[in-house]
């Protein structure tokens, strides 16, 4: 059973929102820090509600990018 959150709703979906708000210009660990959040909680927390990008200031053509190159790494890797 997973541990109940320490967060309430209306601070993740605020701290989602600030976030959101400085996207391109602070990064994950920029917000975290004057929230006192752990940054991968806030980048788990935009994830999880998927509207967001995941990677600040990253576009789907770069996330593309790096998903083809790294595919091609490990089909090397497994021959």
């Amino acid at each position: 059973m997973a541990r109940p959150s320490k967060y309430s709703a209306e601070f993740r979906s605020d701290t989602i929102a600030l976030w959101r708000a400085s996207a391109g210009r602070r990064t994950f660990r920029d917000v975290a820090a004057d929230l006192n959040v752990n940054p991968e909680t806030l980048r788990t927390w935009v994830r999880d509600v998927g509207d967001g990008p995941v990677a600040s200031g990253g576009s789907q053509d770069t996330a593309a990018e790096i998903l083809r190159r790294a595919a091609a790494y490990f089909a090397r890797e497994m021959k």
